[in-house]
């Protein structure tokens, strides 16, 4: 099934401005919950899959469901820790939210979580929010109007060369032996959050991450216009854009940087097997 045409629906469209207010709210409050559960040991559980979920991710996802579905009872619904609701497909607007991105390191009281929530439209993101409440940065963008860290305007790399590239990423991913020919100098930090990450790329202390496993739409829906707005660019492992509000929320790849580097990335990226 592939992302809908607002313009096939009858149902009104906020403004995005009014949206970002409600958005950045509800945001805030989900972070000031999650900052109640953080390094209190929560109760956790493991997923079917086997990933890991916290009493915490499932508070700060039903809070923020309540308050934006309420808030906006035209627009769908999807969540990592919701069941898919189908009915978003009838929607125009559809919010994408991970309650806490990096469970991982909140269950392991370190500062590297986030709570990140987009509106997608058509397909695309046009509203991103990307909080770490335990270092005070709040990340956002609204399609058009640029990126912002703590309401101070951010900018990713200009950096056009992969000699001394700092990556966002595991720095086992480029020893692998996946790599026709090995990579030059680059220095590799990891985070747990893949929100965090594209958001630390968006404002330029990193110059790109990579991630050759899938990743849902929840994952990078809100960094996505966060790091476009910023001057970036985020597509999969080939080079194509991440279409949002599928059948199958999933991508399988991650590959973004500033504008520069992204050719560089793309052409060692493209010849791997994912």
């Amino acid at each position: 099934m592939t992302a809908i045409n607002p313009e096939k629906y009858s149902e009104p469209l906020h403004s995005r401005e009014d949206d970002f207010e409600i958005l950045q709210r509800a945001v805030r409050d989900a972070g000031a919950l999650a900052s109640s559960y953080f390094r209190t040991a929560p109760k956790a559980f493991r997923k079917a899959d086997g990933s890991e979920v916290s009493e915490a991710d499932l508070a700060v996802d039903a809070a923020l469901k309540l308050d934006l579905t309420t808030r906006r009872k035209d627009y769908g619904w999807l969540s990592e820790e919701s069941p898919d609701d189908r009915s978003r497909f009838k929607h125009a607007r559809v919010w994408m939210v991970d309650p806490i991105d990096g469970t991982g390191a909140f269950l392991r009281e370190l500062p590297e979580w986030t709570i990140s929530a987009a509106l997608v439209e058509d397909g695309v993101p046009v509203l991103g929010v990307v909080y770490n409440p335990s270092t005070d940065e709040f990340f956002h963008a609204i399609r058009g109007a640029g990126a912002f860290l703590n309401d101070e305007p951010i900018h990713a790399s200009g950096l056009s060369t992969l000699e001394g590239a700092r990556m966002i990423a595991s720095g086992g991913l480029f020893k692998k032996k996946i790599w026709e020919e090995p990579w030059p100098n680059v220095t590799a930090q990891w985070v747990n959050s893949v929100a965090y990450r594209l958001a630390l790329v968006a404002c330029g202390r990193g110059d790109a991450t990579i991630s050759l496993t899938p990743k849902a739409e929840w994952d990078l829906a809100a960094s996505a216009v966060i790091m476009e707005e910023a001057g970036g660019i985020i597509t999969d492992h080939l080079g194509n854009p991440h279409i949002y509000n599928r059948d199958n929320p999933k991508f399988p790849s991650l590959v973004s940087s500033g504008l520069a580097l992204h050719p560089a990335l793309i052409e060692r990226t493209s010849r791997v097997d994912v």
